[in-house]
């Protein structure tokens, strides 16, 4: 049981300092490209992870731990609720769309290869 909290522990320093440079040389003003990218790339690797029925310890490394700390649901969130309030609805919703759907189609196709 300890394996567990360490391997999640271990997977989540990786994924979140992945998610801190990613973030922090991608994001703008016009759009958060930075959250759009670790948010696709990790429903993708969750997709592929879940496809490859790996052990449980790798699963809980790479799964919850990389990809869980590499995603940011509270972020896209934050950053939605921001254009709304700025009055940029369109943004908004456009940014919504494009992200559920990416992610929905990147993770299908990592459970498929």
């Amino acid at each position: 049981m300890i394996w567990h909290f360490i391997a999640v522990g271990c997977g989540g320093f990786i994924g979140a300092l992945l998610r801190f440079e990613v973030s922090a040389k991608l994001n703008r003003k016009r759009l958060p490209y930075g959250t759009l990218l670790v948010n696709s790339i990790g429903s993708f690797f969750i997709g592929w992870i879940i496809g490859s029925n790996l052990s449980l310890g790798w699963t809980l490394f790479l799964a919850t731990g990389v990809a869980g700390a590499l995603t940011t649901y509270s972020t896209l969130m934050k950053e939605i609720w921001t254009y709304w309030i700025e009055g940029q609805k369109f943004q908004a919703i456009g940014y919504t769309f494009v992200t559920f759907i990416v992610g929905i189609g990147l993770a299908f196709l990592g459970f498929s290869l």
